[in-house]
């Protein structure tokens, strides 16, 4: 008999339940020794606690899924009273087909709800200190190698305004660092001079004023330039690059439609791997910032990393790759 995805799951369900046995306990403590009395767990609660996050609207929505997530888990088992072994279940549940950075946001959300919880007097905090995954510090995106930069951009025509466009998008973020996010959010009026250099205000990553910039090398102002003359009637609050679709012609664009003009501009260029993306820019700007003398400060500065541990990630896996150890041990052998 062929089991269906959604059979398969129930029967990993089914067996985290085994195997977690009986040991656990339907109450928690909370820290002043007290129970909480157990009410079952409602949608009320579900829209109370989204209705008291303060974050920014992506935030919320990143919790309105990931909590959203669990009451279906929850209804689908039949788990009115949500216990700690079911908190662990849950978990084990989402390792079976998501991403371990998937199931680290969602157990972190978990974790923010059921503290709201207990604060409010509704229930007990039944996910507390409960971890998520395992997250490995180093990358999972390929960056490409000066070479491989040339013939992409190569590639890409420049006689339209489409052209003109992908051409402008690939050179500010391979020089820049930028993210997709950031791409879509520049307006026109976000080009600058600061001295004798041109420069691209941005709004960075989970900041709220374009107060960061980056500064755009002559051949890149010269092609962000020519993109623009191919638009009409330009004007400095709309926005850098636009788009070309029939349903939203001289919108903004958006991260996934950065995302796919990269993804297309690369694979049509002979570099189609899953580990190449939109973000695979930014990781080829830091490294070859470094490998032409770029110091770790400077590369910090460039990604607008506000920790140096984060720009740390791309020289360790930098120095990994110059690493000739094995190449040493095979001569000695062979």
């Amino acid at each position: 008999m062929k089991l269906t995805l959604d059979k398969m799951k129930h029967y990993v369900i089914i067996e985290i339940y085994q195997t977690r046995g009986a040991a656990m306990q339907a109450l928690e403590k909370v820290k002043s020794n007290e129970l909480i009395a157990q009410q079952t767990l409602s949608e009320e609660m579900f829209h109370r606690f989204i209705s008291f996050i303060d974050a920014k609207p992506k935030t919320i929505e990143s919790y309105t899924r990931a909590i959203r997530q669990f009451f279906v888990f929850t209804h689908a088992n039949g788990i009115g009273n949500p216990t700690r072994q079911d908190i662990l279940a849950y978990r084990d549940y989402l390792k079976i087909d998501r991403k371990p950075t998937t199931v680290q946001n969602y157990i972190i959300a978990l974790r923010q709800f059921f503290k709201w919880t207990e604060q409010e007097g509704l229930y007990p905090n039944v996910a507390d200190n409960i971890k998520g995954a395992k997250i490995q510090n180093d990358h999972k995106k390929d960056y490409l190698t000066s070479q491989q930069v040339k013939a992409i951009l190569a590639e890409i025509s420049r006689e339209g305004e489409i052209g003109k466009r992908d051409y402008a998008i690939f050179a500010l973020m391979l020089t820049g660092g930028l993210r997709a996010v950031e791409v879509t959010r520049a307006d026109v009026g976000d080009l600058s001079i600061l001295g004798d250099t041109p420069v691209l205000y941005i709004q960075g990553k989970g900041q709220d004023e374009k107060t960061d910039y980056v500064k755009i090398p002559y051949p890149v102002e010269q092609a962000i330039r020519a993109y623009l003359k191919s638009r009409e009637n330009i004007q400095g609050k709309q926005p850098l690059f636009t788009s070309t679709s029939n349903n939203n012609r001289g919108g903004r664009v958006s991260t996934r439609t950065i995302s796919g003009i990269v993804k297309g501009r690369l694979i049509k260029a002979g570099y189609d791997s899953e580990r190449l993306t939109a973000h695979s820019l930014r990781h080829t700007a830091a490294n070859l910032n470094f490998i032409n003398g770029g110091t770790l400060e400077e590369t910090q500065q460039l990604l607008r990393h506000s920790n140096p541990n984060t720009t740390m990630i791309y020289l360790r896996a930098m120095n990994r790759a110059k690493n000739p150890s094995e190449g040493r041990i095979a001569n000695a052998i062979f």
